[in-house]
């Protein structure tokens, strides 16, 4: 358990701090409510599962490898998370309205295109893989320690999102919400272009 302890507070940090996916699934919470931000919360562990696995079998050697490669997911991730933005702001040009609830699908797939999951999933495999194991048996062990830390990091931030959800009953308010959240998304994607 002692040699496990530095992969789960790892996982703990990059799982709890603010990113993209916790920054939608606030906002899922707020907007849907808990059960409206399942979809969202499992889309993202899967998403986050199948990238540890796929990267500790090797393709995170290839963005290592091809900075360019890597170079080219930023200005991707980046892109879809503009894209995202606007969503969550519920921004239209002439009026405003309550964003669409984000899918399973949309948030498993997001994984492809946010950056702070790939380095999360390359640090997985390049720091955090035991040397003993097969490379299937420690993909699957870094990936589940991953899902069982992310899951409750991912339901607190929607979570958090249901908590303010009273504060947000006037239009108004929850309008600045969403702004305000798809500001921050914006930002990130700016940080990301660095």
């Amino acid at each position: 358990m002692t040699e496990l302890l530095p992969l789960m507070s790892y996982c703990l940090v990059m799982s709890g701090t603010p990113g993209p996916n916790n920054v939608m699934l606030a906002t899922s919470g707020a907007n849907f409510g808990y059960r409206g931000a399942q979809p969202a919360i499992l889309g993202i562990q899967f998403g986050v599962f199948v990238q540890t696995i796929v990267t500790c079998f090797g393709l995170g050697s290839v963005y290592i490898a091809y900075p360019r490669a890597q170079q080219a997911l930023h200005i991707a991730g980046s892109l879809y998370l503009v894209y995202l933005a606007y969503k969550l702001s519920g921004a239209s040009i002439g009026e405003a309205h309550t964003p669409k609830q984000v899918s399973f699908a949309q948030a498993a797939i997001f994984q492809a295109l946010n950056p702070k999951s790939w380095v999360k999933a390359v640090t997985l495999a390049s720091v955090f893989m035991p040397p003993d194991l097969s490379t299937l048996n420690g993909a699957l062990l870094v990936a589940t320690i991953g899902t069982l830390i992310g899951t409750p990091c991912s339901i607190m931030w929607a979570l958090f999102g249901v908590s303010i959800r009273n504060l947000l009953k006037d239009s108004f308010k929850q309008r600045a919400f969403n702004l305000t959240m798809g500001a921050i998304l914006l930002t990130l994607a700016i940080l990301f272009l660095r």
